[in-house]
């Protein structure tokens, strides 16, 4: 399968708002780490950029692929304030007594709306999800707990960053507030378990449509691509009247989380728990298929039987794993180069694990951005796009970065990884949302390599260099002083873009707890005022 997306590489993927990872279990003896080399990238300016502003006190926001050299410029974002959106509770909507879905406590919710915006936060967070919306047959859309739920927060004064999510939480909800994929498609996937992403035993979950079957019309005639459009389009007819004015950004799910990656590290099914390297995810039928396509045109049919045979497995370490150190059969060798990254072939891009990632990604910000553009042309209306990645920390600090590989992100401390994927969302007009901002590599444990500050400063970066706005968020709940100076120090960066915005994750009890709620409202107006 050809992709014109134009981008090399890979990128990386996301520690998931709500996954609890066990840090301070018992420590890794040193041993098992003493064949992982570990490289400092960043305090040697390893990826130091050399790039420089030619656009003096503006910004080039994005190039339309599709257009001949259209570009909108911005005025630098160094004097901005930043703006807090709170994403919604987990446990947002509950099943009442007729086995309908509703608003759960909406009065404690219209009190806590009312509160934060007295405190300065400028919006909310919304998942929309497909499993709601469309739950029971294909183009059967029910939007109305979404019209009770947005109007409820409009009439509080707050504004709108809506995530379209077309994945589950039924593995990361720790048993509250699960949402399904739509019920029509589970059914789909009782008679095709190949629809979903698989490992090399054969295991799979039902977080996401493997990206294998975005070109198959297999769901009741459409392919994946023509169902997330389809949802796209429903969305913004509905609620054109609040885009521009109510909804300011708009950020389209590309995966697990809704995050651009593969489902490497399954946290919430024990298979996998922190620090463990993950398992590559390319067993479906589709992505097989797809796979031996490409190894015949890269003249070595044998490739395409399996993915990588010594990469270990979730839980292992990278030690002692031959694919991810430095030998015959590593990464580094002719084989792994194939599998991981994208290479040229006739003219067109023959991609495999990291680069049928960046396509996936293109294709689909593609229609996303198609449908956006009147209402982006219109300073009435302007809606900013956005797309989320993640942020792998652990094992970092080593040459391969094993955790990212796995999850489809081809970063390693040879090859840039952001860049190729960072070009996709500048051409098509999306800002990157950035994880991590209130981590510290100090309060991370240092026998996992980990560096959240440095996987940071390398995608601020990238994205400077690419000229794209930036949208960050946490990744770990922090209501304490240290934590949120963190994000504000972070976001107001001196060799970075001030973010256009931040998404706090998220509303819950402990914020409004009277010694967070102390260290939250301070937070919040310092963010808001014009620096």
């Amino acid at each position: 399968m050809a992709c014109k997306c134009g981008g090399r590489g890979g990128f990386y993927y996301t520690v998931n708002a709500e996954a609890s990872f066990d840090r301070d279990s018992t420590k890794t003896p040193e041993f098992l780490l003493r064949n992982v080399s570990a490289i400092r990238i960043f305090r040697n300016g390893f990826f130091r950029s050399k790039w420089r502003s030619v656009a003096g006190n503006h910004r080039i926001l994005s190039m339309d692929a599709r257009e001949k050299s259209r570009s909108t410029i911005l005025k630098s974002s160094k004097d901005k304030r930043v703006p807090i959106f709170v994403m919604m509770p987990v446990d947002t909507f509950a099943v009442d007594a007729s086995g309908s879905l509703r608003i759960r406590k909406i009065k404690a919710l219209t009190v806590s709306l009312k509160a934060l915006k007295l405190a300065g936060v400028h919006g909310i967070g919304v998942e929309v999800w497909w499993g709601i919306v469309e739950r029971f047959s294909p183009f059967d859309y029910n939007w109305s707990l979404y019209e009770e739920l947005f109007k409820l927060i409009s009439d509080s004064g707050l504004k709108l960053h809506v995530a379209l999510s077309f994945h589950s939480k039924i593995h990361s909800s720790n048993g509250k507030g699960g949402v399904s994929l739509p019920l029509w498609i589970l059914e789909i996937g009782d008679a095709n378990k190949d629809i979903y992403y698989r490992d090399r035993h054969g295991l799979s979950n039902n977080d996401y449509l493997t990206l294998g079957v975005d070109g198959v019309p297999l769901l009741s005639g459409r392919t994946a691509l023509q169902c997330y459009e389809d949802f796209m389009l429903s969305f913004v007819n509905k609620f054109e009247s609040f885009i521009g004015s109510v909804i300011e950004e708009i950020s389209i799910g590309l995966g697990p989380s809704g995050e651009l990656r593969y489902p490497a590290h399954p946290f919430g099914d024990g298979r996998w728990k922190f620090p463990g390297i993950g398992e590559f995810q390319c067993y479906d039928k589709y992505m097989m298929e797809d796979l031996k396509l490409a190894a015949c045109r890269e003249g070595k049919p044998q490739w395409g039987d399996r993915g990588p045979q010594n990469a270990g497995c979730y839980n292992s370490l990278p030690s002692g794993v031959p694919f991810f150190e430095e030998g015959q059969e590593s990464f580094l060798s002719d084989y792994g180069r194939f599998f991981l990254k994208t290479r040229l072939w006739n003219d067109l891009l023959q991609e495999w694990y990291s680069g049928r990632l960046i396509c996936h990604a293109d294709a689909i910000l593609a229609k996303a951005a198609k449908i956006l553009k009147k209402y982006q042309e219109n300073e009435q209306t302007s809606v900013t796009l956005v797309a989320k990645i993640g942020g792998i920390y652990w094992w970092y600090q080593t040459v391969s970065h094993p955790a990212e590989l796995t999850a489809g992100y081809y970063n390693t401390a040879l090859r840039d990884g952001y860049d190729p994927v960072i070009s996709v969302l500048s051409r098509h007009g999306a800002a990157l949302h950035i994880p991590c901002l209130e981590m510290m590599d100090s309060e991370t444990p240092p026998t996992y390599l980990c560096s959240p500050e440095g996987l940071l400063k390398q995608i601020q970066s990238v994205s400077k260099k690419r000229i794209i706005n930036l949208i960050g968020r946490n990744t770990t709940e922090r209501l304490d002083k240290t934590g949120l100076w963190k994000i504000h120090s972070n976001c107001y960066h001196s060799q970075a873009e001030v973010v256009r915005s931040f998404t706090y994750f998220r509303m819950n009890d402990s914020i409004f707890r009277v010694e967070n709620w102390n260290n939250f409202v301070p937070f919040v107006r310092m963010m808001s005022t014009d620096l």
